[in-house]
This record gives structure tokens, sequence and C-alpha cells, in this order.
């Protein structure tokens, strides 16, 4: 049956494209003429430029001094921080109440042991127990303890508002359409930009990093509540209202019940910002692993660094999986008169477990606290190791970072620089329009030009050189490598799980790699943003060749298409929706790497957040992080409508 094509589409497609492609070409002329263009068509002039930093600084403290919000912030904070010192009294033994802390090691790892076993059986039991254990032995356990005792107030707190903002997104379209482009610019932010305000109204410290790791991981989940409730069938909430079940009823008993997966896939999102916001806000004086990685990073301390960056890892890695298995757990029912102790056997072993250790660390000192002087370490070990392959590698890297800087960066950077800003806004407005005609147009002009009048074009346009390098080369390594990987089942299967792995990781710990093999340059910062980017770009190819239709395939094979054929015809085609994703995301997360990156000497928007941060001046800190932001959302929109026209054109989508 052949589509019905609306009588002047065809008109409006091909005029969206002549203007797309006019203003395309208008921006090339541009660039041509620049040495005969006004200069005000080359750079803003500073007339021009909006004092954004200070308007928002003026409201910023008039909120803050003249309103008395500090009074209520600082509230917050107290409340918090007594959460802090309960939590840092029983996991690392600070001084405060109850009073009964420290909890011996050998009792926390043998708790996380049976959790594991609880949610998934003996693999998620070893991974909880080895992940302590390492950090006992290692002599790690307080930095350990210090990072585990925000975690575990931040994610609770975030959890709650996230699913009450959730639900009350879900039940008010007007507050949903209130929120949405809230949760958008908040989650194309860099982790810098939330430092900056937490600082100037709490300070720094343990409940200052603990409060802007709860308003970082909040937005996932809102996303995930709102849209499990969405998902929830009909006939599902019919039932319960035949019951006779009140709306309070039916969203406690059956709408979120039923949203149970998605609610708890939102859990594991913030477990998982919490960590890598809680590693990052040592940069505010938040004491645990990220400081200690800090200091050490600093002082190029590299085996050391590895040391603490396997802790991390291990800790992120734990965090994912129990938190999956959480999420993929369906609850367990015992049959009518299954007696008490046979239904929570694994709670009495815990009880057993728990006094055991307690008993013995009364016993041997050694199983309640392993200090520095007890511990092992393989720094050595590993300075050896990266002494013995930097002999080998660095003279492999130094031509490869003298080649990449001089013939490629450096070029690059210049020829970014460079370019007229009206010719930038003409280019983005000639592919806006060409993707989603005018309004799309309007949009991305809108971000161009805030970006021109904050004021910070040229530290904009180094790090979309930084960026766009980084994506073009992550997508060179991502796509083959998931076109390799989705030739089998089995190999696929070992490749996501390798980027499952790599994507728990805290973004600051790829630096230690590239720090190690680079030294501090922009080639160290590109390659930690390319480790970083390739693992959407790998997993999302991966997945859109792997959905592609058998029966398609099927057809291509009965036609005597040969593999490449089949590829270059069919699959991909058929999988560049999904792909497109994968390059939306490797591009956001390029950014957010991009600005952490920037503590190993870049010169974008990054390093002058850094300065922000340091002269706590919010104004600037927040017009930085929007830069950021505004060029995330303007990619984000081209790829989302492109990838959405491509669906419609496919089929795959009305």
């Amino acid at each position: 049956m052949s589509k019905v094509v609306a009588p002047g589409s065809e008109l409006k497609s091909a005029g969206k494209l002549n203007i797309g492609l006019l203003l395309i070409a208008l921006a090339i002329l541009l660039v041509v003429l620049k040495p005969y263009l006004p200069e005000f068509l080359i750079r803003l002039p500073a007339l021009l430029v909006v004092p954004f930093a200070d308007a928002i600084n003026f409201l910023f403290f008039f909120i803050k001094d003249d309103l008395g919000f500090i009074h209520v912030t600082r509230a917050i904070a107290g409340g918090v921080e007594s959460l802090l010192d309960v939590t840092a009294n029983l996991l690392y033994g600070k001084r405060r109440w109850p009073r009964i802390g420290p909890i011996p090691w050998t009792t926390i790892a043998l708790t996380a042991g049976c959790i594991g076993y609880a949610l998934g059986g003996w693999r998620l039991a070893l991974l909880g127990v080895g992940t302590f254990c390492w950090a006992a032995l290692m002599g790690q356990w307080k930095w350990t303890m210090e990072t585990m005792s925000v975690i575990v107030v931040a994610v609770p707190v975030a959890v709650l508002i996230g699913l009450l903002l959730g639900v009350a997104a879900w039940r008010s379209t007007r507050f949903e359409k209130v929120i949405s482009p809230l949760l958008n610019v908040a989650q194309s932010l860099p982790h810098f930009a939330y430092m900056i305000p937490v600082v100037v109204f709490i300070g720094v410290g343990p409940k200052s990093g603990a409060i802007v790791t709860i308003i970082f991981a909040v937005p996932p989940m809102v996303r995930m509540t709102l849209l499990g409730l969405r998902k929830v069938p009909p006939e599902v909430v019919e039932s319960g209202q035949m019951c006779g079940s009140t709306k309070w009823q039916l969203l406690r008993n059956v709408r979120i019940p039923t949203a149970r997966t998605e609610i708890l896939v939102g859990v594991n999102q913030v477990i998982m910002q919490s960590l890598a916001m809680v590693v990052l806000a040592s940069f505010i004086g938040m004491p645990g692993l990220g400081q200690k990685l800090l200091q050490l990073l600093q002082s190029l301390k590299i085996g050391r660094s590895i040391e603490i960056g396997i802790t991390i890892v291990l800790l992120a890695i734990m965090l994912d999986r129990f938190s999956k298995a959480w999420a993929h757990r369906q609850p367990t029912h015992h049959e009518r008169g299954t007696s008490w102790i046979t239904r929570h056997k694994l709670f009495l072993i815990w009880v057993l477990l728990v006094a055991a250790t307690l008993l013995l660390s009364t016993v041997f000192p050694l199983a309640a606290e392993i200090g520095r002087r007890q511990a092992f370490t393989l720094s050595k070990e590993f300075d050896a190791i990266v002494d013995w392959g930097l002999t080998f590698i660095d003279p492999v890297t130094l031509s490869i970072r003298a080649f990449l800087i001089t013939q490629v960066l450096v070029p690059m950077r210049d020829a970014y620089l460079w370019l007229p800003f009206s010719a930038v806004i003409t280019l983005f407005a000639g592919i806006g329009w060409y993707i989603g005609g005018r309004k799309s147009a309007l949009i991305c002009v809108a971000y161009v030009a805030l970006i021109a009048l904050s004021g910070w074009w040229d530290r904009a346009m180094i790090t979309a050189y930084m960026v766009s390098a980084a994506v073009v080369l992550s997508a060179l390594i991502g796509l083959p490598l998931g076109t390799w990987a989705s030739r089998k089942a089995s190999r696929a299967e070992r490749v996501l799980l390798v980027c499952d792995t790599m994507q728990t990781f805290p973004s600051f710990i790829y630096l230690i790699p590239v720090i190690m093999l680079f030294g501090v340059n922009d080639v160290a910062a590109i390659a930690a943003v390319i480790v970083f980017g390739c693992v959407p770009m790998t997993r999302y190819t991966i997945e859109g060749l792997r959905g592609v239709p058998e029966n398609l395939i099927e057809a291509s094979d009965m036609s005597g298409a040969n593999r490449w054929q089949k590829l270059r015809t069919v699959s991909f085609p058929m999988a560049v929706p999904t792909i497109m994703v994968g390059l939306n995301q490797t591009v956001m997360f390029s950014l957010f790497m991009v600005i952490i990156a920037a503590f190993i000497g870049t010169q974008d928007l990054g390093q002058e957040m850094q300065r922000a941060l340091s002269s706590t001046d919010v104004g600037k800190g927040l017009v930085l992080g929007l830069c950021v932001a505004f060029m995330g959302l303007m990619v984000d929109h081209l790829i989302t409508r492109w990838g959405s026209e491509r669906q419609k054109l496919l089929g795959l989508s009305q």
C-alpha cells in the first residue's frame, strides 16, 4: 500500500532545504570575505556584550542577603550536617552522635556481601566483600568511608525529592511544562556550575559536598519517575479503581509498584551521579577518595593515584551492579504457612555474621581497623610498571603528542578562533533550517547568540574545538568497534559489558592514564575525552546494528548481497537513528569531560569555571555553565530533530 503524501508537503520540504543551503552558503561566503568584513561582523563589539554575570550576582546576593534566603539554606545545611554526623560517626568514627562508631571494616564488608547475595547471588556477594576488603587492606578505609558517608545521605534525599517532583509533574501538565526545560538545562550544566552557588550559600566541606550532590542527582530521578508513571497500563489502574481505591491508594499501591522498574533505574542513576559528584566535590573541600586522588594527581604520584583509582572504580562497579540487580529483582513470595525463620533466613545469617565480626574486632584490633602502617601498598609496583611501560611507549606518545599539537590541534584551534562570529551564527541557522525548518533555525541562533552576548566567545570556541576534535575521533573509533562487535552476539555482549563497566567510572578517573601517557596538555585532555566519549558511540552502534529487523537481513541475503553491501544498504540506514543517539550522548559526555579536563591545563570555559569556583564568583560561574549547556542543548536539539525525521522516513515512527 503506497504512502499518501499531503499536497504541498514536498514543496515545503524543498523550500526548507533551499533556505537551509542558502544560509550555509552565506556562512561560507562570510568566512571567505573575512578580510573585508567590518569588525562588528567578526567579533561582537564590547558595547553589545551583556553583563549577565553582574545581573546574576546582583540577583543572587539580593536573594541571599536582602531576602535572607541564606538563613533558609543554613537551616537546610544544618539538617544535612546532622545526618552526616550520624553517618560519619558510624562509618569512620567521627566524634558525633550517636557515638557508637566506627563500625568495624569486617562488619561492613560482610554486610555488603550479604546485600550482594540477596540481590544477585555469589558473584555480587564477592564483589561487595572484595571492594571493601581492598579499601581496608590498602589503608584507604577512612577515605572510602568519608565518601560513603555522603553517598548514604545524599542518595535517599535525592531519590525522595526526585520521586515527589516526578509525581507532581505526572499529576500536573502545567508543572511538567515548567520543570521540563529546567531539567534539560540542569542535565546539560557541567559539575562545577553546581558547586559555586552552594559554596556561596553553604561554604566548603562535607555538607556542601552532600548538598551539591543532592541537587546534581535529582533530575534523572524526576525523569524516570515520570516515565514509569506514564507507562502504567490503564487496565491495571482500572482494576485498582474497581477495588474502591482512592487516588492516594492508587498511587501508593498500584501506580508506583507497577512503575517499580523505571523508578529503580532512576535510583541507579542517582547513585552513579552521586558518586561522580562526590569525587569531584573535592574541589570544594569534600574529604574522601576524590580529595586524595586530586592531591596525588597534582603531585603526579601515579602509583598512589592508581591505587585510589582502583578503589573508586570498584566502588562504582559495586554500586552500579547492586542497584541494577535491585531494579531487575522481583519480590519473593513465600507460601502461606512458611515459618518466620525460613522467610528471613538471610537476615538471621547477617545478624550472626555481624555479631561474630563485632566480637572478633574486640579480640583482634586489625578486624576493626587497619592503619596505614599495617596496610599493604602496591604503589611502588605500579610506579615500576608505569616506568617500564613508558620506556617503550614514551617515544611513541611523544611523537603522537608533537604531531597532534603542531599539525592538528593548534591549527584547528586557531581556525576556530579565526572564524567570524557572524559566520558561525549563520552556519548553525542554516543547519537548523535544513534539519527542522524555521523553528530549529531560531533555536540555534538563540543559543549561539547568547554565547556571543555573554562575552566568552573565544573560550567557547576553544571548548568547541576540543569537543569537536574529540567527538570526531570518538566516532572514528566507536563506529568501527561497534560494527565489529555487532557481527556476533557473544562478542557484542562482551563489548557491551565493557561499555557498561566503563560508563560507571566517575569521569575524574579517566585523567589518570592520559596524564601518565601524555603529561599535562591539550592532547591529554582530548585523549581523556575520547576514551570517555567512545563508550556511548560504541554502545549505540552495537545496539543499532543488532536491532535491525531479521526479515530485512534475510531479504538482502536472498538478493545476493555480500556483507559490505548489507551493511551499507540495509543495516546502517536502519541503525542510523540509534547511532545518532549515541553521537548525541558522545557530545554531552565530551562537553562534561572537557570541563573536568581543565584541571590539567586547558584554556577553555572549564578553566575559567575553575577560576570562578576558586573566587566564588556565582555570576561568572553560572554564565560559563550556561554557555556549555547551550552548546549541548543546541546539538541535542539538532540530532534529536534529525533522528526523528529519519525515523519517519524509515517508517519507524508516525
